[in-house]
């Protein structure tokens, strides 16, 4: 089976307004019962430049976006500060009573919270943008949309925490409070299995209080769940790193996924319920990988923890049929669910899978071969002495860091570390993964060039990830320095000395190594759909590598229709499961995919204007082409696979005279009785006429007419006559539909004209050719050169100038074109002389009239010649060359990172580690040093984060502190 995929060349780069979308985490609109997609259609998004103020921080000049149905800002320097808000958590807009010149609008959001904003464009601008806001908050309101934020925030740990910060006021703890009324039996929060089965780690090592304390402060001023604004503070806070209740909101928050899990209320449920009961390739594969996902954690050791995994993944897999499972998708989800709830992870996994790490856990892993491409270029760019010596001593840093990316670091180092990463990880993007991977090699340069091995450089790797809750610093005489952890200093490295590795640079040298990697992986599917073929036939790998190159082509051309799953009470029965899902191509692809391996499948013009001379392909429509493929199509479901073609060529492309004369009748016998009728006689005509549409000369619509008489004449001499009838007489009438012919005839007729005989002894095998497919990728460089030469030479523009010099030829008298035959075997008008008729010279004054009569009206069929016949070709055998680069047995440029993807399996076993054992929270008692500790992470934190400069002057940071008390109008 194979299953063939065109998403990588035909991968485009996103446009600006999606870049824009992408980055806010928006989520796409989506159709409904409603009509909401077309209603957010209508309403038009809109940019405009602005001052963000709020109460107690700086002020940040940037961009205010407007996509209903959210609103989003980001600063100038796209890092400091940013937010997301659905526009139904907004409750009142005003317009603030300011300067003169001064257009200010004050937000109060969901949370009691007020969010000042000025609009530093022109005064039209502004009104417009206003208007475009309004009507966006109106659409909102119409469709209900602001009763369900209510409901929806109760399913927020955040809620729980900032409720229980008021009795702070009254003496009791505010922490001890919120998770109290977490675990009350009528609380609609959500939570992961970290609730039953306790967080990985010790919460008072993990200094849990302190974080939740930082964060209930955060989140008290600066909103939370839909309303979150990130500040820089939010940044170190989660650098510093999350609490243990909070992480699942907060990964879910930062990262998107709650804005799907908002706007789809019950889809999981749904997803569930619909596909109870089904089973598929996908089921059986996490069915086998259920009890290797994070086996050390008590959830997954008893049968709630694994039917939760279960149902997060089959959900997935049926709401992404294409992608399905992959590989390493169990640890991810098995992670998640340990802070988050069946829903929360399902969309979680979603905007992963899709959005931050896109084809990472897709069948062919191109955005983990990728990925992994940048990063030894980044390896070779910014650590040149470990690279260099990588090289020498034939050390694959896929082998290492293939994993890393993979499970984002759970498989390679303790739970309680890489969750850290995690945290980063959902906040500031796929960036972290390479500044972490690169902080690593750095920091253990030295024992990196003394390994000569792969083996080597596990064991190292290994040991340095064990290690990373020991000191960084173990002899130092500071007991500060001693303090930090080799952890702490991996962070500090990462974000300080590895700061300039930014997503533009990840995005950069993806498009920089995104046609190698293509090549490869196309490389690589092509020999295993041979390898897996039941059957080459007479074929040889080479030829069946070229088959699959013009299958390719065609399916890039005409992409089939997108695989349609039957009902799933129809996929399974009691004794099998679904099968595997395979590339199947439809007649319209069919259609491209015959013109690519037989000329008389395909029209092709040479076009002579006196300025180019160029050929026209074209694919004609005719039912010998449609007949020939329900005639391959052997099962009967209406479409072909890669083995059905093979089989189907290996029936026709290596026959004789007798066995293409067979082949012929058997193609045209539609009942398969052994008989043709004379409505099929006509029909198989009108094949031959398709088949010799464009030859030089007379010589091939003489013998298809000579063709028709003898069939009509042969067929009618030897129908049986009824006893006591005379046997010279007139032949009895018979129905159009009915038998008439047998194979035995068919054969006699066509031996009866020379041309006929030539033609299914050599000519119609040679009209089958195997050929390199030349295919190039698309450039996906996005540079401003680039761009421009891809719109000059875009196909449009092509027709539009071939059509112009086409027109110009015309005027001057210089335009010709030439059909170019399919078989080019006869150059000259003379016609070879047809052979004596087989049959008596009684018999063949017997003629049917009537039966003379339908043949000579069927030819009445007309066939276009070149007006000129300058044109000379020669018969030939069938031609197959194999291509420069053949199917070999190396797999290049990259058979190393391939096969440390074939084989992630071997290191995805994950190393358990003592640090992770989960610790009951109830000792999590600090004393006065608490604070202390407190202040400490932060300035840990602190050192490293450069500060943020907003950029404004004096004057504006007074002008926006004095709008947070200005009146609305």
């Amino acid at each position: 089976m194979a299953t063939i995929s065109t998403y990588l060349r035909n991968f485009k780069e996103p446009t600006k307004e999606q870049q824009t979308e992408l980055f806010f985490a928006i989520p796409p609109a989506r159709p409904d019962a409603q009509g909401e997609k077309g209603l957010q259609n209508q309403l038009e998004k809109m940019e405009i430049t602005a001052i963000l103020s709020l109460q107690g921080e700086d002020v940040y000049p940037g961009k205010l976006y407007l996509i209903p149905p959210y609103l989003a800002f980001i600063a100038h320097d796209r890092k400091s500060t940013r937010f997301t808000i659905p526009l139904s958590t907004i409750r009142r807009v005003e317009r603030l009573n300011a300067r003169a010149g001064v257009y200010a609008l004050g937000l109060s959001v969901w949370h009691d919270m007020k969010i000042v904003v000025q609009l530093t464009s022109l005064r039209p601008t502004a009104d417009l943008f206003c208007s475009l806001l309004r009507d966006a908050l109106k659409a909102e309101l119409q469709q209900g949309r602001m009763k369900t934020v209510k409901n929806f925030v109760k399913t927020c740990y955040s809620e729980i925490l900032i409720a229980a910060a008021d009795n702070e006021e009254k003496g009791i703890d505010a922490v001890k409070a919120a998770e109290a009324a977490a675990a009350d039996a009528d609380s609609m929060y959500l939570g992961g299995l970290g609730l039953k089965f306790k967080f990985p780690g010790d919460p008072k090592k993990l200094r849990e209080a302190s974080k939740t304390k930082l964060w209930m402060s955060y989140l008290k001023t600066h909103g939370r769940n839909l309303t979150l604004l990130r500040y820089p503070q939010c940044t170190r806070l989660v650098q510093v790193g999350l609490p243990n209740r909070l992480r699942g909101e907060m990964w879910e928050t930062l990262c998107g996924s709650l804005y799907l899990r908002y706007e789809n209320p019950g889809f999981y449920d749904r997803v569930l319920e619909e596909n109870t009961g089904r089973t598929n390739t996908s089921t059986e594969e996490i069915e086998k990988d259920l009890h290797r996902s994070l086996p050390e954690y008590s959830a997954y050791q008893s049968e709630e923890g694994i039917a939760s995994l279960r149902r997060v993944l089959q959900a997935y897999s049926f709401k992404n049929p294409e992608t399905g499972y992959c590989q390493a998708m169990n640890i991810l989800a098995a992670a998640i669910l340990i802070y988050m709830s069946e829903e929360q992870a399902f969309w979680l996994l979603e905007v992963i899978c899709d959005r931050l790490l896109p084809g990472y856990y897709s069948p062919s892993m191109h955005g983990t071969l990728l990925d992994q491409r940048v990063f030894e270029s980044l390896v070779h760019r910014c650590l040149p002495i470990i690279h260099d010596h990588f090289q020498q001593v034939d050390v694959q840093l896929s082998v290492a860091s293939l994993p890393w990316f993979l499970s984002l670091f759970i498989n390679s180092m303790p739970m309680v570390f890489a969750f850290r990463i995690i945290d980063c990880f959902f906040c500031m993007g796929p960036r972290v993964l390479f500044q972490v991977g690169l902080a690593i090699l750095k920091i253990n340069g030295e024992n990196l060039l003394k390994i000569q091995d792969d083996g080597g450089f596990i064991q190292l790797m290994r040991a340095y990830f064990a290690s990373l809750g020991e000191s960084a610093h173990p002899y130092s005489t500071d007991p500060r320095a001693r303090a930090i952890t080799r952890f702490q200093e991996l962070l500090l490295v990462s974000f300080r000395e590895f700061a300039v590795i930014t997503d533009d640079t990840i995005l950069s040298e993806r498009r920089k190594y995104r046609s190698e990697i293509v090549n490869s992986i196309e490389s690589f599917s092509k020999r295993s759909a041979i390898r897996n073929l039941k059957s080459l036939g007479r074929f040889t790998k080479e030829q069946a590598g070229l088959v699959y190159d013009a299958l390719f082509k065609a399916v890039c051309i005409v992409p089939p229709p997108s695989m349609s799953l039957p009902p799933p009470s129809l996929l399974t029965t009691k004794d099998g499961a679904e099968e595997r899902p395979e590339t199947r191509i439809g007649l319209r692809t069919f259609r491209v995919f015959l013109s690519e391996i037989c000329t008389w499948a395909r029209d092709e013009k040479i076009v002579s204007n006196g300025f180019q001379q160029r050929v026209d392909r074209e694919v004609p429509e005719h039912e010998l082409i449609d007949r020939l493929f329900f005639f391959w199509d052997t099962s009967y479901r209406g479409s072909l696979s890669f083995q059905d073609l093979i089989s189907g060529l290996d029936g026709v492309m290596f026959n004789d005279l007798m066995e293409n004369i067979e082949w012929f009748f058997n193609l045209h016998d539609k009942n398969k009785d052994g008989f043709l009728t004379k409505d099929e006689v006509l029909t198989l005509s009108e094949s031959l006429l398709f088949i010799f549409r464009y030859e030089v000369g007379d010589a091939y619509l003489g013998a298809v007419s000579r063709f028709m008489s003898n069939a009509f004449e042969y067929g009618d001499a030897l129908l049986p006559r009824p006893e006591g009838t005379d046997p010279y007489g007139e032949p009895p009438q018979i129905e159009s539909n009915q038998p008439y012919i047998n194979l035995a005839t068919f054969r006699m007729v066509v031996l009866a004209d020379e041309i006929l005989e030539s033609f299914f002894e050599a000519d119609f095998t040679s009209t089958f050719r195997l050929e390199p497919v030349p295919l190039d990728i698309p450039n996906s460089n996005a540079s401003l050169l680039g761009g421009i030469w891809s719109n000059i030479t875009s196909d449009d523009n092509r027709k539009i100038f071939n059509s112009v010099t086409d027109q110009i030829g015309k005027t001057i008298g210089k335009h010709q074109v030439y059909h170019r035959p399919a078989i080019g075997k006869y150059a000259s008008l003379e016609e070879p002389k047809a052979r004596e008729s087989l049959l008596t010279p009684t018999m063949r004054h017997s003629t049917s009239k009537g039966s003379l009569k339908t043949a000579d009206s069927s030819t009445e069929v007309s066939v276009s010649s070149p007006t000129s016949t300058t044109l000379t070709a020669t018969s030939s055998n069938m031609n197959i060359e194999p291509p420069e680069s053949s199917v070999s047995t190396e797999f290049s440029p990259m058979p190393n990172m391939i096969q440390a993807a074939a084989n992630a399996a071997a290191y995805m076993e994950r190393t358990p580690f003592a640090i992770d054992d989960a610790k009951d929270e109830e000792d999590d008692t600090e004393d006065e040093s608490g604070m202390e500790e407190d202040d400490s992470v932060m300035d840990e934190v602190d050192a490293f984060l450069e500060e943020h400069d907003t950029g404004l002057t004096e004057a504006e940071r007074e002008l926006a502190k004095d709008l947070m008390n200005a009146e609305p109008v």
